[in-house]
């Protein structure tokens, strides 16, 4: 007996329901499989080391995957940062909350090309705002690495300041913020 497969719906139309956010310059959306390029030459580089990087493809790949998921499984997640105008891929931004997180994290990553530009600050900012006012989470987390005095900056600039560290399995000690 031969099976015949049904054809697959294109990548994008399987992911969950994430609402869309738009900013200033940034659009917050969905990670998509046209952004996979950009996401793997993110965990390629060097800037994932606090994160336990760098990775390879396949691991970036599953990676992007878990962020789809978070929603799913939270009700909340991450975002692709994107550019308002050309949806360039920018960074990843959101709220996150692994079963050994104290709480929901506000997280954020800007590539490469893209930093320097405040575009982790207005990004951080409208999904700050989102829980809040649609989710009704009142206290979120940062957690930092201690080095990463960049992601420290913004912490502040957003408000929070430093309370604590904590140490994740199989992660290194970050500061809570």
């Amino acid at each position: 007996m031969t099976a015949t497969l049904a054809p697959l719906p294109a990548p994008d139309a399987l992911a969950p329901p994430i609402p869309v956010l738009e900013g200033a310059r940034v659009r917050l959306r969905a990670p998509a499989a046209r952004d996979l390029a950009a996401y793997v030459a993110f965990c390629a580089s060097p800037r994932t080391a606090p994160l336990g990087g760098p990775f390879d493809a396949d691991a970036a790949f599953a990676r992007l995957s878990a962020l789809i998921g978070h929603w799913a499984l939270r009700g909340f997640g991450r975002w692709m940062v994107a550019d308002r105008h050309s949806d360039e891929a920018l960074g990843v931004v959101g709220l996150m909350q692994p079963p050994s997180w104290p709480g929901p994290e506000l997280a954020w990553t800007v590539f490469d090309h893209a930093e320097g530009r405040g575009l982790a600050h207005e990004s951080a900012r409208l999904a700050r705002d989102f829980a809040g006012k649609v989710l009704g989470i009142s206290e979120l987390v940062s957690l930092i690495a201690p080095e990463n005095h960049r992601s420290a900056a913004l912490a502040r600039r957003l408000g929070a300041c430093p309370d604590g560290e904590i140490t994740p399995p199989g992660k290194p000690k970050l500061t809570v913020w």
